[in-house]
């Protein structure tokens, strides 16, 4: 159980390859929350984009985490005497410092590595194994995840009996999003629509950080169909799909694109993508969060 008196801590394990999704959702909140990064492997390329959006964030250890929230996160108490408060100076700021306190938020986020969703099982285990490290300090845990081969069905279930909210990525129907792709695309929806355009002709999609990491993706995806040559070589696949988003660079995602589809032999098709999946299921999270600390003071 955590302590009422602390700011209310959001939790977000995330997939690596979803990090400019989050650097998006996080560079635009600034000014209400203040950040956390599990210190690890994964979260420095992550801290860079952070820093490049004009987004600070504090690292720690994981088993640090709850020592540092308790240091950082307690609400400030400048005590104003009762009898300044009918003056309008103080007054407007005692509201002040009350409304600053309602809607400060503490983001702790965890970067797991690529490639756990070759593996179903090892991918629920590792999400499972943070969740509960995790849960001890947060008010709730937003997992950046889509549904990846159905391997988090369950999860809602097995956390039931944790003090803690359990948010997922999704769409305008409520429907968990269906993996990374679908994220991009603004939904399961969108996702069917740009596979049923191609007419039965196979087609490989790329993010900019899907770009940035297919050979990474190759070297551990051995038996799987991410980056398995004999399948993308197959000659129904002739399309990869180049999907931008608002914070992909320019010249390293076009080359990135370029040498996958010579690898492999591929026309490149052109398409936009979206924030939203991102964005609403971040702010859904947030703002329940929020919402029901500040129910919680008043009770």
């Amino acid at each position: 159980m955590r302590d009422g008196s602390l700011m209310p801590v959001l939790s977000i394990i995330a997939c690596e390859m979803l990090e400019d999704e989050l650097v998006y959702v996080l560079s635009k909140d600034q000014n209400t929350a203040r950040l956390v990064l599990v210190e690890n492997r994964q979260c420095f390329r992550f801290v860079r984009k952070l820093k490049s959006e004009n987004c600070q964030a504090r690292l720690f250890p994981l088993d640090r985490i709850p020592f540092i929230l308790k240091q950082m996160n307690s609400p400030a108490r400048v005590k104003i005497p009762n009898f300044l408060l009918k003056f309008p100076f103080f007054g407007k700021m005692h509201d002040s410092i009350q409304g600053k306190n309602r809607e400060t938020i503490t983001i702790v986020v965890n970067i797991l590595r690529l490639g756990l969703h070759v593996d179903c099982d090892l991918l629920k285990s590792e999400i499972y194994r943070n969740m509960k490290e995790m849960a001890d300090f947060s008010d709730g845990i937003l997992l950046f995840y889509g549904n990846c081969g159905r391997s988090l069905r369950s999860l809602e279930a097995d956390f039931k009996d944790f003090d803690c909210l359990l948010y997922f990525l999704k769409d305008e129907k409520g429907d968990i999003v269906d993996d990374c792709i679908s994220v991009a695309l603004g939904g399961n929806d969108a996702y069917a629509e740009v596979m049923q355009s191609g007419n039965g002709t196979g087609m490989f999609y790329l993010t900019p950080m899907w770009a940035s990491s297919w050979k990474e993706m190759k070297k551990g995806s051995v038996g799987t169909s991410d980056i398995d040559e004999n399948f993308l070589k197959n000659p129904l696949y002739k399309r990869v799909v180049k999907i931008s988003n608002e914070i992909s660079r320019g010249e390293e995602f076009d080359k990135n694109v370029s040498n996958f589809a010579r690898a492999f032999d591929m026309s490149i098709i052109e398409m936009k993508g979206s924030m939203k999946i991102a964005k609403n299921s971040y702010l859904n999270a947030r703002n329940n969060i929020c919402k029901r600390h500040q129910t919680q003071e008043r009770s």
